[in-house]
């Protein structure tokens, strides 16, 4: 979530791509978030978790 120049309003809700959890804009929870390929994630977990899903994706079977 980030908050305008002056705090008094959100200018834009920035979610993880991967899980959705909202990103606060605070010195805290910025620690811990990975920007990879232009996305900002929560964590490293939801970056490998979601390579993790693309491969299995694309070694699946089609019908």
């Amino acid at each position: 979530m980030r908050f305008s120049a002056n705090r008094l309003y959100i200018e834009a809700y920035e979610k993880c791509p991967n899980c959705g959890v909202l990103l606060y804009d605070n010195p805290g929870a910025r620690a811990s978030w990975v920007i990879q390929n232009g996305k900002t994630y929560c964590s490293q977990w939801c970056v490998t978790w979601e390579a993790d899903r693309a491969a299995r994706r694309a070694s699946a079977p089609t019908s």
